[in-house]
């Protein structure tokens, strides 16, 4: 008996070792010589959930991830910390401005910086070990280091403990994400003239700050100081903030923004930018040309847009195009030129967004474990996080009109909205964009407290060509904000009850 128990304890013993031995392989860097069915360069969105969904579907997978935390850009310095801090500045805006009017006196409402960053890093840092668990729990190699093509199935990959391994596999996906386009003449150090990693960072409130780029990042970022108490200036190239946005919906999104003390300028070229002892001085004039002016603020934050971070793959070596903005071109199945090797996410064209990088990931593992696998672009929510939220699905109407298409459009005002006007949150409007003949949907546009969430029913309607009457005929609960969707609904085929 104590024979037989001793060769449990040893058996045991031995599987929890070689258990731990997966492990340690997942999470410290170290890389198997075993060949894999998939091999994913980067940990973004669209890389851990391709990998992640490639292991359930029995594919062997290692996912390479050289920043030392998977999540990509969204989580460690982007969607995910972004949000925690437009909710914490969001709060404490409501307490400041908002608390005493619904019966609740706060005094001497203030902000605490370190706190409020530090529960921002709690939250993404949970987060990033959450995804290490699912590597582990769906037995995906996790090898921390940079790679590089060595050839159409090798990646030879610099490891974090500094040596280096080249590893093999039938298939390899690129999905290395994107980076911040930087701006001539304003260079980027992160403490006065910042990009958006830098603007998730500051140490203080500045009194001011100017925002380069009047799109979604710019905003959202701008509305976080905004609200802990800086002076917020946008400039803007072209005459209109959020340019891809239905051009109503954006016009009563700005006056929602200089309400809350946003200014703009917008037509306006940045020239170039100057470090001072007391912040930074922006040179700008109008984009149609004309007399140069200096701003001046504490901070700048630099939010022209972001670019595909494909150079350092070894791309040219094997032969993989690019085009001149360094996106990869792919077919309908995410294959590039290279029959072996595909690509994702922010490294192709389309819309550079985290979900619809994780949807390409799903896509792509399916279609390499043999099954069908298809992403509808059409139906690719778009969702700004200010507040209020501004979010859309579809076309707008400027895209409706310009492609000469016999259409109508309904909406609704949260005005009239039951549980809008309870919570005193009542500012914005439904949208929808319908085809004139057979009612089914093209566009749904919201800007509301909560449109990201109240998004999705639309999302779901476009997706199964649901018309505007469908909608309109499906109970929503009352009161809820979504009774607005219906109205907006009914609006475009009939007539709204309650407006």
């Amino acid at each position: 008996m104590l024979r037989v128990l001793v060769q449990q304890r040893r058996a045991g013993a031995a599987l929890a070792s070689r258990r731990q031995g997966v492990y340690m392989a997942s999470v410290r860097g170290f890389a198997t010589s075993e060949e894999k069915d998939v091999i994913i360069i980067g940990g973004g969105p669209g890389g851990y959930v391709g990998a992640i969904k490639a292991a359930q579907l029995g594919l062997k997978v290692a996912c390479i991830e050289g920043r030392g935390a998977l999540g990509g850009t969204c989580l460690n310095v982007g969607c995910i910390p972004s949000k925690a801090l437009l909710h914490s500045s969001h709060m404490f805006h409501e307490a400041k401005h908002s608390f005493a009017s619904h019966g609740v006196v706060v005094d001497n409402v203030a902000v605490d910086i370190p706190k409020m960053m530090d529960q921002k890093d709690k939250a993404v840092d949970g987060l990033t070990k959450g995804i290490e668990g699912l590597f582990k729990k769906n037995k995906v190699e996790y090898v921390k280091g940079w790679g590089k093509f060595k050839s159409s199935n090798e990646v030879e990959v610099a490891l974090s403990d500094g040596s280096t391994t080249t590893m093999k596999a039938k298939s390899i996906i690129i999905a290395t994400g994107s980076e911040v386009t930087p701006l001539p003449g304003v260079p980027i150090d992160e403490e006065k003239i910042v990009s958006s990693t830098g603007a998730l960072k500051l140490k203080e409130v500045p009194k001011s700050m100017i925002v380069i780029g009047g799109g979604v990042i710019g905003l959202e970022m701008g509305s976080v100081w905004s609200r802990l108490g800086a002076e917020v200036t946008v400039v803007e190239y072209t005459d209109g903030i959020v340019p891809s946005m239905d051009a109503e919906v954006r016009r009563s999104f700005q006056r929602s923004l200089q309400k809350q003390g946003f200014k703009f300028k917008l037509g306006t070229k940045v020239n170039g930018a100057e470090v001072t002892d007391t912040g930074v001085k922006l040179h700008v004039d109008s984009a149609k040309g004309g007399k140069e002016e200096t701003l001046e603020a504490d901070v700048v934050l630099v939010s022209t847009g972001r670019r595909p971070y494909t150079t350092g793959l070894g791309l040219e070596a094997i032969g993989v195009n690019t085009d001149k903005r360094g996106f990869i071109p792919v077919d309908d199945h995410f294959r590039t030129n290279i029959p072996s090797v595909y690509a994702i996410g922010d490294a192709v064209p389309g819309p550079m967004l985290a979900h619809k990088a994780e949807e390409d990931g799903v896509a792509c593992a399916e279609i390499l474990a043999g099954k069908p696998g298809h992403v509808n672009y059409n139906t690719v929510p778009g969702i700004v996080y200010t507040h209020p939220e501004v979010a859309s699905v579809g076309i707008t109407e400027e895209e409706a009109k310009a492609a000469g298409l016999n259409y109508k459009t309904g909406k609704f005002s949260f005005m009239a909205n039951s549980r809008a006007r309870s919570i005193d949150d009542a500012e914005g409007l439904v949208k929808f964009i319908a085809d004139a003949k057979t009612d089914k949907i093209l566009g749904a546009h919201i800007m509301s407290a909560n449109a990201g969430e109240l998004i999705h029913e639309c999302v779901l309607a476009m997706e199964y060509g649901a018309s505007a009457e469908d909608i309109a005929r499906t109970c929503h609960g009352h009161p809820t904000l979504s009774e607005a969707v219906k109205e907006a609904a009914l609006a475009t085929y009939f007539k709204p009850i309650h407006m």
